[in-house]
């Protein structure tokens, strides 16, 4: 239970730093209810510092994959369960005595992290190995940062993790492009004329937020730093941002609602035309026939009619 204890770092009252820390920086305490309780985890020098010369400009699978090939070939077995094998993290003398160490990695698809492991590996032992290690943790921070940063395979940011995650020093402020952006946007707007995260802006980032939060510096951080990863904005509820998301995506639906279409006039069909056939079915073909006769007798009536008149006026005039 001790050993638990002391790998979550549960000796460290939160609440009255959340209290401290929200009191002297409005944007931490905006975020401070969604983010409660994330603690440092106290752990072990070795595995830290080569687990993050394995991180470096890798993503989290390849990374992942390195440390269990790290265990499974210089690591010590622990138990097998359900037939997987589980293996301790290799000790500084294994990686320093074994032969072929940087061929094997090299061969594991470790690239020019093969040849980091094996020379910060060599130096460490060099130096007094685990009590080396375990000596940097009472050394003042910057002390403690200038050795690891001697270390091959560990620059400012990688020494500032370790530091933070294993030396005990609270105070350290790893930067990268998710600290960088959040301190350019929240907390120091000149640097947003910067493209990229030189030594000197390295600098002023970590001495800006041990300024703003005090001792615990790197514990504040790791909650900014959490609160502006993507798959972390829901802990705790929904936050600002995604609450605005959902609000815009309604307006711009609302926005983008078709019109109702009216309804298109269909023209009433035009009457059939009536042909001769078809008056002939309607009336019978004998009253046509009928009626055509009656039509030529009214006519031949008619001209017998006129030829009668003119030859009277005729007869009157002579």
């Amino acid at each position: 239970m001790l050993i638990i204890s002391v790998f979550n770092s549960i000796q460290v009252e939160l609440a009255p730093l959340y209290e401290r820390w929200s009191s002297a920086d409005p944007v931490f305490k905006s975020i401070a209810k969604r983010y409660t309780g994330v603690r440092m985890l106290r752990q072990e020098p070795t595995e830290n510092i080569f687990s993050f010369i394995c991180s470096a400009n890798n993503n989290i699978t390849r990374i992942s994959s390195m440390v269990e090939n790290l265990c499974s070939n210089y690591g010590e077995e622990i138990c097998s369960v359900d037939g997987v094998s589980y293996y301790s993290f290799p000790t500084i003398d294994r990686l320093r005595s074994e032969e072929g160490v940087e061929e094997k990695l090299r061969s594991l698809k470790f690239g020019y992290r093969a040849g980091y492991i094996a020379k910060a590996a060599a130096q460490i032992s060099e130096r007094g190995g685990d009590e080396y290690l375990s000596g940097l943790r009472g050394m003042k921070y910057h002390e403690a940062r200038k050795e690891l940063i001697g270390l091959t395979g560990i620059g400012p940011k990688v020494a500032d993790c370790v530091l933070l995650m294993s030396m005990d020093q609270a105070s350290a402020v790893p930067v990268d492009t998710h600290m960088f952006q959040i301190a350019a946007k929240n907390y120091m707007p000149h640097l947003k004329k910067y493209k990229s995260v030189t030594d000197k802006v390295y600098s002023e980032i970590g001495d800006h937020f041990r300024n703003l939060y005090g001792p615990h510096a790197g514990w504040a951080h790791s909650v900014l730093f959490s609160a502006d990863l993507k798959h972390l904005q829901d802990v705790g509820g929904e936050s600002k941002t995604e609450e605005k998301t959902e609000k815009e995506k309604s307006e711009k639906g609302a926005a983008k609602k078709p019109k109702e279409k009216k309804p298109k006039k269909v023209p009433a069909p035009p009457p059939p035309p009536v042909h001769k056939k078809d008056f002939a079915t309607d009336v019978g073909s004998d009253d046509v026939a009928a009626a055509t006769k009656v039509n030529k007798v009214t006519t031949k009536k008619k001209v017998n009619d006129e030829k009668v008149t003119k030859d009277t006026k005729r007869k009157k005039k002579v």
